[in-house]
This record gives C-alpha cells, structure tokens and sequence, in this order.
C-alpha cells in the first residue's frame, strides 16, 4: 500500500530507521550480551527485557523499511486544490473559529502541531477541494461544516 508523505516525513522516517539500525541496535545486542552474563535464563529478567526490546526494534526496521518502499513523495503543491504538503486555513461553523491546518501523510500526522493526516475526518473531507468551498466532515462528535479559506504551499 502507497504511503504519501512529504519530504520532511520521508526524511523522518529515514533518521529514524538509520538511528534503529546504527544505534539502538547496538544498544539492545550489548544489553542482552550483558544480561547473558548473569547465568541462568530461566530467571534472568535482564536477558527477557533485553529479547522483548530487539523483538520490538526488529519490527519497527521491517516496518520503516516496507514504507519506505512504498512511500510517494508529494513534490508538487499547488494551492488551487487541497492536497498532502498543503496548508489550509478554515473556519469551522460549529465552534466560530479559524484554524489553519498542515495537510501530511498518515506517519507525519501530529493534531497538537496541526498536522492532520489526509485520512483523518478533516482531512479526507478536504482533499481535492478548492478555496471558498463548503465541506460536511463526519466527526466522531457529528456532523461539522467548515469552509476552506485559503490554501498555501
């Protein structure tokens, strides 16, 4: 499955599979070396943790690397439609209130930081659609209209 992300998502998710792979792994294979030095793994909670945490980096590594190759960089934003990369100011009827929102791939998304991924409510309601346009997002709260204002790069 395609992954669209912007550049800055793509090069999070290097450093973060680079820091997995060069670091952390370092980290976890010391830890269990140590750990088998204290005997008996029946009762070695230091061996079990250490096993547990490669077991959970290991994952994270195949799962950055399948993205990865399946990621689609978004290069072109324009500001005549809504799409991932762009920003968007709206005015949400419900609660009177502007908001300008950064539109990002799913692994980018951070609500505190106003970047909603294009699959969340928001952002699937306004993909692909033009300033000055009306919009019904299907919240788990119910039905919130919100207008598009502006679109930027």
């Amino acid at each position: 499955m395609a992954i669209t992300v912007t550049k800055e998502g793509k090069l999070k998710l290097e450093e973060e599979l680079s820091y997995l792979k060069n670091v952390k792994r370092k980290e976890v294979t010391e830890a269990i070396r140590i750990a088998l030095g204290f005997g008996d793994l029946s009762e070695n909670s230091e061996y079990d943790e250490a096993k547990t945490e490669q077991g959970k980096v290991e994952n994270r590594i195949a799962e950055l690397e399948e993205m990865l190759k399946n990621v689609i960089v978004v290069s072109e934003i324009t500001t005549d439609v809504v799409n991932v990369g762009s920003k968007v100011r709206i005015y949400n009827k419900k609660w009177d209130e502007e908001i300008l929102y950064s539109i990002v791939g799913s692994t980018e998304a951070d609500p505190l930081q106003n970047k909603i991924s294009d699959l969340s409510p928001i952002g699937k309601a306004i993909l692909g659609k033009k300033a000055g346009e009306t919009v019904v997002v299907e919240t788990p709260q119910g039905h919130v209209n919100v207008k598009i204002l502006e679109i930027t790069k």
